[in-house]
């Protein structure tokens, strides 16, 4: 395929679609390198729009590490909206890159980063308007590579007829060790087409090769086991894991976008993996061990990157970041550093138990104070032992008051609803809860504008976490749970005008659980739900269930299982699961122990700072835990005259 910008035809197609600006590329910082000066060349995806995909920290620190090496090129392309999908089709534009316009299927490697299984429609769109045929047995050796990684990687079964391959675990490295092998590959006048630089792929034991592998079914529909098809390919695939986070400080050059876009700030990851052990929680489980940026590392990343961008705001990125060793000392000293200049400061949700008046004065100094946000997770203290959450009504309510009457007006608290062994007075239990935060917020600020939102999701039992083996709660069981604490709310005279209450429905979390815990036959419905319009699956506007269901019952039938077959069915211990050949570093015995402290409601220390639980990490992923405190401090820059 012609690498030639596509940019003349799809010019004239810009004035008739929304939000033209998103698909000229041209942002700040962005790179674009001579084709014809390197020999390996990636497209990378984050398979939503642009205002969601181009903030992904996962995809902008790969564009910049690829980017950075000789003879190597990344551009970035992201999903477009179906108004110039239809344009696309109709005038022949084939799915572009943004950087440079050049056509996707022209690339080494088509990259997609999947944070939510909701994007496996947007990939089927991607490829089919690249000209890349949809399964990778029809691909050719001029096709690109189609790989698939981030958190809904860990289980890519379910579009492993669509993916050439697929990366588990930290992506930085591992991109850099593929280049290499496709170089040699290419150097050599590519021996043995597509199936041989795959294999070399495969062999090395990090890339899962989907075609390579063989999946037996029992009769039940169970599966019975998974196993190699061709000499010299692994049993089992290891994740990545990327040790001394300052080595590899990047995004270095943040991209600034041209329209707006879901985060407008420069954001720094301060510490990766959390072993807090919230048995729901993928991203906690999957990115173990704990790995922190030092204070001083933070502090340089955070200076080149305002440098480089000219953003208000820097976001202090991780799973749990006020847990951060040197917070208290990272918070104070960008805070003093960047006070003239007013650079303001946030932080994803605070865990209840770490939130201080100090650190959240320090990170609202030089910026504005909105509201805070908690996420208690269960609604009663019986769910939070379940859930290995550790926090107490009483830890909350202490935590709320001291925000109120230190001069926040606003809290949102987030929870879940259909948790393993929840009840519908566990949810009804989050209404009292709220209640008794306005109580107390009234009480300590002796005011009567205090604001309690209560966000609540369906919980989505996911792989390599202890509730892989637990029953989703139905769509229907969901609503009627959540209407339930609805109408408790609104019936409250007293306080119900004061709590907001945002919740979503059960049917996107039943897709999502079909998509999550899915094996290679749930490929067929995602297949179908693409022919069948499907768009936009995260987007509640552009979602459908129906067509989601009736899609399913289609194709499902033929391999005797259906929906709920992979989403309210409970998990037996024996069960060989679609994943088990992929290696988080999770003993499975010990997935499966914490499954049995959750049903006896037992809790789990953090094992940061407690003996080893042997949850199997480490020694298997030669991998240590790497926390502070450092001892440094984060001096404000001073100018040398």
């Amino acid at each position: 395929m012609s690498a030639e910008s596509v940019f003349p035809q799809l010019e004239a197609l810009l004035p008739h679609v929304q939000k033209p600006i998103q698909y000229v590329g041209g942002e700040l910082n962005s790179t674009v390198k001579p084709w014809e000066s390197c020999d390996v060349r990636w497209a990378l995806m984050y398979p939503d729009a642009y205002e969601v995909g181009l903030p992904n920290q996962g995809v902008m620190i790969l564009y910049e590490v690829l980017n950075e090496r000789e003879g190597v090129l990344a551009e970035r392309t992201y999903s477009v909206w179906p108004d110039l999908e239809e344009l696309m089709r109709e005038h022949k534009v084939p799915q572009f890159t943004v950087d440079s316009h050049r056509p996707v299927g022209a690339f080494d490697v088509f990259g997609l980063s999947f944070s939510t299984e909701l994007g496996y429609t947007n990939m089927l769109t991607a490829l089919d308007l690249a000209g890349i045929p949809l399964e990778s047995r029809d691909r050719t050796v001029d096709h690109p590579i189609v790989l698939a990684g981030g958190h809904a990687a860990f289980n890519p079964e379910p579009i492993a007829d669509f993916i050439d391959c697929a990366v588990i675990g930290d992506g930085e490295q591992a991109v850099l060790d593929m280049t290499e092998i496709i170089r040699a590959w290419k150097a050599e006048g590519r021996p043995g087409g597509r199936e041989e630089v795959l294999f070399r792929l495969a062999k090395t034991g990090n890339v899962y090769v989907p075609r390579f592998y063989d999946v037996e079914y029992l009769p039940d529909g169970r599966i019975g086991r998974v196993v190699p098809n061709k000499s010299g390919v692994p049993w089992r695939v290891s994740k990545h894991t990327v040790m001394d986070l300052d080595e590899w400080p990047y995004p270095k050059q943040p991209l600034v976008p041209l329209a707006e876009t879901v985060h407008e700030r420069m954001s720094v990851e301060i510490f990766r993996g959390c072993t807090r052990g919230c048995r729901f929680c993928q991203a906690g489980m999957i990115t173990r061990p704990v790995r922190e940026r030092s204070i001083t590392g933070i502090g340089d990343m955070v200076d080149k990157g305002l440098k480089a961008t000219g953003f208000e705001e820097v976001g202090l990125l991780s799973l749990s970041s006020a847990d951060h060793s040197e917070i208290g000392d990272i918070a104070k000293g960008l805070a003093d550093r960047y006070e003239e200049d007013k650079i303001g400061l946030s932080l994803p949700s605070t865990r209840v138990d770490a939130f201080n008046v100090d650190l959240a004065n320090e990170l609202t100094r030089n910026g504005r104070r909105s509201g805070l946000t908690f996420a208690p997770e269960g609604g009663s203290e019986r769910m939070r032992k379940v859930i290995n959450k550790m926090v107490s009504e009483e830890d909350l309510i202490r935590t709320v008051s001291t925000a109120y009457g230190n001069g926040w007006r606003q809290v949102k608290l987030y929870f879940m609803c259909g948790l393993p062994t929840e009840t519908d007075e566990d949810v009804l239990q989050i209404g009292d809860m709220a209640v008794k935060v306005i109580a107390e917020g009234r009480k300590v600020s002796g005011q009567n504008d205090i604001r309690c939102t209560v966000s609540i999701g369906g919980f989505v039992p996911k792989p390599h976490t202890p509730f892989q083996w637990a029953p989703q709660l139905s769509a229907e069981e969901t609503d009627a749970r959540l209407e339930k604490l609805r109408d408790k709310i609104r019936g409250d005279k007293k306080y119900g005008r004061s709590i907001g209450f945002r919740y979503h429905d059960g049917k996107p979390g039943i897709v999502e659980g079909l998509l999550s815990r899915g094996d290679r036959r749930v490929g067929a419905v995602i297949r179908a739900v693409y022919e069948d319009g499907g768009r936009f699956d995260g987007w509640r506007e552009h979602f459908s269930y129906d067509r989601w269901m009736a899609c399913a019952e289609k194709t499902l039938p033929d391999f005797g299982v259906d929906v709920d077959w992979y989403t309210t069915r409970e998990r037996t211990y024996e069960e060989v699961l679609p994943w088990d050949h992929l290696d988080s570093g999770l003993d499975k015995d010990w997935l499966w122990e914490d499954w049995q402290d959750a049903l006896d409601e037992t809790e789990v220390e953090d094992c940061r700072w407690t003996p080893c639980f042997d949850c199997g990490v480490c020694p298997q992923m030669d991998t240590h835990i790497q926390v502070g405190p450092t001892g440094k401090k984060l001096l404000p820059l001073t100018v040398v005259k």
